[in-house]
């Protein structure tokens, strides 16, 4: 199998470094572009780091951002112009910043996932399926645990939930977006969804969405131990957006859900 060209923007953040580590246990993939928002002289695995430019994908066949949200539409532009792929992990967007993403999609193929890991879309999946069986009978909420250096909350990830949710109701997600609580012991239920977010620690990544009916509750959870599941997630992502014609890809569409 030919190797892909890939490359990394965000390279020096938690996430990029995850994917250099990860890509050197992949025979599949070959690193040709490092990126930074700030010039560096820096140099890994013999790649110097760049910053987003034309020149510097233009031997990529996937470019990989785990960055800001403003990294990302740099990106993008670039990648609208040079024809390339691009499987997004930045989370933080605006609903804005989404319909945006969607308009690049009808030009270049984009895998955009707010959470890389299987088990979480698997998570994501049956939520929909919980949701849309328990029906508006059942209040449900979202709670996630990231490391103290997180800025963003709710999570991409507990975002992705709270539109599982909404999926199951066939409701719109915002029209359903309730309180976002930071750091709370506890959180109420609502007719909303309701999101609390803890920042502690070095934890990598805890989710759980919760179904109550005032008689009863369901928990729904994922907990990840290692952050490579993220980056072995991206790169699958990237080889599987290899045969991909233009338009908006999730990780649902990798795993095959219906």
């Amino acid at each position: 199998m030919k190797k892909i060209n890939l490359a990394i923007t965000g390279c020096m953040g938690r996430m990029g470094k995850q994917i250099i580590s990860s890509v050197r246990s992949d025979k599949n993939f070959r690193i040709v572009a490092l990126t930074e928002m700030n010039k560096s002289n820096k140099r890994i695995n013999n790649v110097r780091i760049s910053q987003n430019t034309l020149e510097t994908f233009k031997k990529a066949n996937v470019i990989i951002d785990f960055s800001i949200p403003k990294c990302t539409f740099e990106v993008l532009k670039i990648a609208s112009k040079l024809n390339k792929k691009v499987v997004i992990g930045t989370t933080g967007f605006t609903r804005k910043e989404e319909n945006l993403i969607k308009k690049f999609s009808k030009e270049i193929s984009i895998l955009k996932a707010g959470n890389m890991s299987l088990g979480i879309n698997l998570l994501m999946y049956l939520t929909e399926i919980a949701s849309n069986s328990l029906g508006k009978n059942f209040l449900s909420k979202v709670f996630e645990v990231h490391h103290k250096h997180k800025k963003d909350f709710p999570s991409g990830t507990a975002l992705m939930l709270g539109k599982g949710i909404a999926v199951g109701r066939n409701k719109n997600f915002y029209s359903l977006l309730g309180k976002k609580y930071l750091n709370k012991k506890t959180f109420p239920f609502s007719n909303k969804i309701n999101f609390n977010s803890l920042r502690k620690g070095e934890i990598i990544g805890e989710h759980e969405v919760k179904f109550s009916s005032g008689k009863e509750i369901i928990t729904l959870n994922h907990e990840a131990f290692d952050r490579a599941l993220y980056s072995e997630g991206a790169l699958s992502a990237a080889k599987w957006i290899m045969r991909k014609k233009s338009g908006l890809y999730s990780m649902r569409d990798l795993m095959n859900f219906k």
